[in-house]
């Protein structure tokens, strides 16, 4: 296959992120470009029929995933995130990528990895999230036709080099012994979790709920569990919480998992804390179902450091303004930076490695 130069690549990229930037807030106003013309009224469309495919698919949550996709591809991000890698231009490997589906465009960093560091992609997407980034790259392509030999979407992965997959706990094990012989990243189950303190602001906890609450809590990046100190006030949490998030019980999929989750607590006399549209419930699980958030109290900083890093494997982020450890401010959690990869496994590296 012929050579594509990482300044053409990554030329492409932005321009992609020009035309998203259109859809941010639901913006309307739009310049009459060719691209505008073939494509805009077809993607507008495309985002109002995400519920359609899937029920945790709001118009708001995919506008949402779409403005932090065009963020990753600003040109300052694309170029600082490039350039501490040694990039090849020409024979590249052909790259299977297993795609989750539980928040809109989820693998769309994998696809981007994959493609600007020259390889080609064969992307396996999930039934629950398989249009919106098919859509993307046929618009990608139409932007620059040299990326159409190098992108392929199939059921069922062949011919590939390389492997990067990811999924739950379980089906993570039958990745391993499917594409053990080949350079992989395996991703696996992880979650997020929130330190807070007595000093934390109502403001700070309107932040916090963001990242609870945006994607009704299905990533692997939002907040499924809190640390809390020893006598913290549960109702400063509440009250902060409430105006602004409140409205996330309407969606009926949420509704039913609330409804579903307490009647099981109650059943199992469980304790719970409770507003009326999420349970929080004292677990040491760090995974938490749908409307239900689990907490754990720590008596000393130095203890909840050594506890953290002993499940540094099983977290994804932590949100804090006050943690002992490396984390993300509040509402910031699905914010991530180019080079904040998931599983803290460097993917644009194991890419690269791939010439050698």
């Amino acid at each position: 296959m012929y050579e594509m130069s990482l300044e053409k690549r990554i030329k492409a990229f932005i321009e992609l992120a020009s035309f998203l930037k259109q859809f941010k807030n639901g913006a309307v106003n739009r310049s009459l470009t060719s691209l505008n013309k073939k494509y805009y009224n077809d993607f507008e469309f495309l985002i109002k029929r995400q519920k359609a495919f899937n029920g945790w698919f709001t118009e708001a949550f995919v506008l949402d995933a779409i403005a932090t996709v065009a963020e990753m591809l600003d040109k300052e991000h694309l170029e600082k995130w490039v350039s501490n890698y040694e990039i090849k231009e020409s024979l590249p490997k052909n790259v299977g990528v297993i795609m989750a589906g539980n928040i809109p465009l989820v693998g769309f960093h994998d696809f981007l990895s994959v493609l600007i560091s020259g390889h080609n992609i064969i992307a396996k997407t999930s039934s629950e999230d398989n249009t919106l980034l098919r859509k993307i790259a046929e618009i990608l392509i139409e932007i620059e036709p040299e990326f159409a030999p190098r992108i392929k979407f199939v059921e069922r992965l062949e011919n590939f080099d390389a492997v990067i997959a990811t999924g739950s706990n379980n089906t993570a094990r039958y990745f391993e012994a499917y594409f053990g012989k080949y350079p992989n990243i395996i991703r696996k189950n992880r979650n997020s979790v929130a330190v807070l303190d007595h000093n934390d602001s109502k403001d700070d906890i309107v932040k916090l709920g963001n990242d609870i609450f945006q994607y009704y809590g299905l990533g692997c990046r939002n907040v499924s569990k809190l640390y809390v100190p020893k006598g913290y006030n549960f109702n400063q949490f509440f009250e902060a919480i409430y105006d602004d998030f409140q409205t996330i019980v309407e969606n009926n999929k949420y509704a039913n998992n609330y409804d579903y989750n307490k009647a099981v607590y109650l059943l199992g006399s469980n304790q719970l804390l409770d507003n009326n549209f999420i349970l929080l419930k004292e677990d040491t699980s760090l995974s938490s179902p749908v409307a239900v958030l689990h907490y754990e109290y720590y008596e000393s900083v130095d203890e909840l450091t050594k506890h953290l890093e002993e499940q540094k494997e099983h977290i994804q982020c932590i949100v804090s303004k006050s943690a002992p450890i490396d984390s993300f401010n509040f509402g910031e959690a699905q914010q991530p930076k180019l080079w904040d990869y998931a599983d803290g496994v460097d993917t644009l590296a194991f890419l690269t490695n791939l010439y050698k």
